[in-house]
Parts: structure tokens; C-alpha cells; sequence
């Protein structure tokens, strides 16, 4: 069983909000143990626990919230939080939304890394999957399956359009995170551009925090960080949204085609099948989190 984990420094960082375009400020503050993620806005003097619960959106962005407050897109944070095994952690957001920065998670995984992570004397629970479980829709596939680690295979299937099929498997507890999944950026398709604007969508986006494609190129000019950049992508807002269950993961998610909308409709899924995972909290100590080059206190 892993430590329970907070960084060992505050933590700061600045920028547009990818869908409101608002200017947002986040610091990262350390927690002491049993704290969760927590989020607080003190402009609304509210905070709450992260936690499927707390979904209130999933239009083209993952949105938590109470009745008091909301942030939007939390995905790229919570993914570096869950590689790096953070579970204790507040943050403090000015601003509706965390800042979308370059579109991936380099920068604050980065921060994270630079301001180190402290072990903490109390374990951290799992759930450890048992049985398969499976959901499909008309707008993709999610299944996990019993796994000894924490892995996740993705497929993204471009019908009629230069990208093709991309796919690709991660294991968080043997891969690099730093170098494989948190340089992989947002990205859209030209031909939907107009569309979100007319929504009320990606008001803060542009070619410096997203990658769009046209139906034969790329137009970035920066051309991309990795062949397969989109899939990895999806892996990065898949860690994310997977973080909301509360507990970490023991298993192989496999998603064809999934959004956060599928995403968290799984975690639903996945949370009434009582009988398909259980909850482990011995006090066996295993291998560190995953493969970065940092120490613990």
C-alpha cells in the first residue's frame, strides 16, 4: 500500500481559463493527511471535496461544483495529482476556471516535481479491481479488468480524416508520465471552431494552447509533440476524470473512443458493481508511485 502524499512547498500558477478566457490564478497548498483534494474559491467563500459526486459538466471540458461554486476544467490537474500520487492537496482558485497554460500538463507536473512531494505516515487505499466491468454507448466503449498496477489503453479512431486510428497503452506505475502523457496537448478541428464560439466554448483557446487539425493538416506551425499526440491526450484527461472515483485504481481501463461524458458515466457504472472491486488498505508498502526522479522526505 502506498503513503498518503502532499507537496512539500506552495505552489503557483497563472492563466487563461481555455473555455471562459477569464484570467485564473491557482495556488497549490500542502495538506495534512485524510485531507482529500479540496478545492476553494475565496471569492465565493466555499470549498469542497473531489470526488465523482461533485461532476456538474462534461461539455468538452470536466466541470465540478456545489451550490456555491464551481471550477472548470479540472482534468489536466487532477491527472498530474493522480501520476504523482498527491492525496492530500488544497487549491485555491481565483478565477471559474484552472488555466489551460500550453493545453497539456507539463507545466504543472514540472511545478509539482520542482517543489517535491512529501510522504506522509498514513496509507493510502485502493480499489483493487476483481471482475470485468463494461459500458458502451453510441458514443464509445470503457471497460476495466483486474490488472496488478495502474494501466490504461486508449483507441481514437478518426473516420475519413489524415489521423486515422491512434492507440496506445500507459502503465502509471512503470511509464514516465513526465516525458510520455504530460506534453500531450488539447485539440480541435478547425471545422468546429465556430462551433464553440457560438456555444459560449473555448473563448480563451488559440493555436498556443491547443493543437487543431484541418481536414488534410496541422496548423499549428510548431507541427506536433508526438505522432500519436491526440491519444495521448486522451490519456492525460482520462487520468483525471478516473482520479474522481476518490481512491486510486488497481487495473486496466481500456476506452475506445471515451470522453469525460463516458467517462464519468463508467465511474457511476463502475462504483454499483460492489461486487467487481473491493477497497484494500493493508499496510504493505509497494513500490514507489510512479517513475520520476525525485525523493521523498
Amino acid at each position: 500500500m502506498r503513503s498518503q502524499r502532499t507537496i512539500k512547498d506552495r505552489i503557483n500558477f497563472q492563466g487563461v481559463g481555455l473555455h471562459t478566457g477569464a484570467y485564473c490564478k491557482v495556488t497549490l497548498h500542502p495538506a495534512p493527511v485524510d485531507t482529500g483534494i479540496v478545492f476553494y474559491r475565496p471569492c465565493k467563500k466555499s470549498s469542497m471535496s473531489t470526488n465523482i459526486s461533485t461532476v456538474v459538466d462534461t461539455t468538452y471540458a470536466t466541470t465540478i461544483g456545489n451550490d456555491r461554486m464551481k471550477v472548470r476544467t479540472v482534468e489536466h490537474l487532477l491527472a498530474v495529482l493522480s501520476a504523482t500520487g498527491i492525496t492530500n492537496l488544497t487549491i485555491e482558485v481565483e478565477g471559474p476556471e484552472i488555466p489551460i497554460l500550453d493545453g497539456s500538463a507539463i507545466e504543472i507536473t514540472q511545478l509539482i516535481l520542482g517543489a517535491g512531494i512529501k510522504r506522509q505516515k498514513k496509507v493510502m487505499p485502493y480499489i483493487k479491481i476483481l471482475q470485468p466491468v463494461f459500458l458502451e454507448d453510441d458514443q464509445g466503449k470503457v471497460a476495466a479488468y483486474p490488472y496488478d498496477g495502474r494501466k490504461i489503453t486508449f483507441r481514437l479512431f478518426f473516420k475519413n480524416h489524415f489521423l486515422g486510428e491512434q492507440l496506445m497503452s500507459f502503465d502509471l506505475d512503470r511509464g514516465s508520465f513526465l516525458k510520455e502523457i504530460a506534453p500531450a496537448r488539447t485539440f480541435g478541428f478547425l471545422k468546429d471552431v465556430e462551433y464553440y464560439r457560438a456555444n459560449g466554448l473555448a473563448k480563451g483557446g488559440s493555436l498556443d494552447n491547443a493543437v487543431i487539425f484541418s481536414e488534410t493538416s496541422i496548423v499549428n506551425n510548431s507541427g506536433l509533440r508526438f505522432k500519436d499526440e491526440c491519444v495521448r491526450h486522451k490519456i492525460l484527461d482520462s487520468i483525471g476524470d478516473f482520479s474522481l472515483v476518490g481512491l486510486p485504481i488497481e487495473g486496466h481501463i481500456v476506452a475506445d473512443k471515451s470522453g469525460h461524458k463516458m467517462n464519468v458515466k463508467f465511474i457511476n457504472k463502475l462504483l454499483a458493481c460492489s461486487d467487481c472491486w473491493e477497497v484494500v488498505s493493508d499496510q504493505v508498502e509497494k513500490a514507489p508511485y510512479p517513475a520520476f526522479s525525485y525523493s521523498y522526505s
